[in-house]
């Protein structure tokens, strides 16, 4: 058996960039920034940051393009892919997450958490784009295991 997944959870150091392929595919990228604290054997606190380079495709990378900005935070479940090319006669490598389903965190100001499928479709309704409408109203009485007809 083989497995190839990713969660990172952390916060954006760049701005979305969106990109169109030669099919008419749309294709985004971005960077998320996450951090690691430990202590060290002298007890000492120490702090550490890792950098990804996120990809997403299709109809999800212009939702990403759309609604996310430096600093948000995000989650990003995936793949991870090496790319390689050849540049001024040495071979390049890239390792980058290929984003399979993003979560929206809050932005700096505050804010909900849109999550997005892989076609881009809100898996749940947020701020951006939605109209909630009105709040429901529950009963005030309470229900019996009597009043369940199983």
């Amino acid at each position: 058996m083989y497995l190839n997944k990713v969660f990172i959870a952390g916060n954006l150091t760049r701005d979305p960039e969106l990109k169109a392929l030669p099919s008419g595919a749309n294709v985004s990228s971005f960077g998320v920034a996450t951090n690691r604290t430990w202590k060290d054997q002298n007890g000492e606190k120490k702090e550490a940051t890792e950098f990804h380079n996120i990809v997403v495709f299709g109809r999800q990378a212009e939702t990403c393009a759309q609604y996310l900005k430096k600093g948000q935070q995000v989650l990003v479940e995936g793949r991870l892919q090496t790319r390689s090319w050849d540049k001024d006669g040495a071979k390049q490598y890239r390792t980058e997450i290929v984003a399979e389903r993003v979560q929206f965190g809050s932005k700096t100001g505050g804010g909900g958490s849109d999550e997005v499928r892989g076609d881009g479709a809100p898996m749940k309704p947020g701020k951006a784009g939605s109209d909630k409408g009105p709040d429901i109203e529950y009963p005030a009485e309470e229900i019996s295991p009597d009043d369940i007809p199983f």
